[in-house]
């Protein structure tokens, strides 16, 4: 059974404790999305404490399993315990590494795969991305806009590296022939991509 009233916490405890997860907006175009497309197999990469994936598990059919990605131990160990208390725990597997590492080394296909992690590697995860989506299969990827740097001419130093890999991005998911896409201005920017194979 889901546990609304344990999701709520886990979004307030990381509200409070200034963990990045999805904001409403953003969220409620992902769950119309997930409704439309009805997928089997999602793939997230950045798992953060389980909100999102434990959101996606809400409003997907229960025969569809969700593939999550965390780098951090710590966060994996409470993301978890969270889906745990959630009640989706049979259908979210956690894996705990780099993405970077982990995803070479999986075999499955998926439906969609959400990318919500560190912004600087989102150009290698659209690549793999790529080869693991199914034929019209969608990538989406949050933050895309990061703030509104990346569509200004924004060039501090602190942020750069980040902005210039979040372009990168962009440009290759409008500019490749495979993809086809969308970027809405919600939250803090949401890339939609469907990618073509054949």
């Amino acid at each position: 059974m889901f546990n609304e009233e344990e999701l709520k916490k886990v979004k307030e405890k990381a509200l409070e404790e200034h963990i990045p997860i999805l904001m409403d907006d953003t969220l409620e175009k992902i769950e119309e999305i997930l409704k439309e497309e009805k997928p089997k197999r999602i793939l997230e990469i950045g798992t953060a404490v389980g909100y999102s994936a434990s959101t996606f598990a809400r409003v997907t059919s229960n025969d569809c399993i969700i593939d999550t990605i965390e780098l951090s131990e710590e966060r994996a160990k409470e993301a978890k315990e969270n889906v745990e208390k959630i009640g989706v725990s049979n259908r979210i597997n956690i894996f705990i590494g780099d993405a970077i590492e982990i995803l070479p080394t999986i075999n499955n296909e998926y439906d969609i795969i959400f990318i919500d992690a560190a912004k600087g590697k989102y150009p290698v995860f659209l690549e793999h991305g790529i080869k693991l989506v199914k034929n019209e299969g969608l990538i989406l990827a949050d933050n895309i806009l990061y703030k509104g740097y990346v569509m200004s001419d924004y060039n501090a130093h602190k942020q750069r590296t980040a902005v210039r890999h979040l372009r990168e991005y962009i440009k290759e998911i409008t500019e490749n022939d495979k993809c086809k896409s969308e970027i809405l201005e919600i939250g803090d920017g949401l890339a939609i991509t469907r990618v073509i194979k054949e």
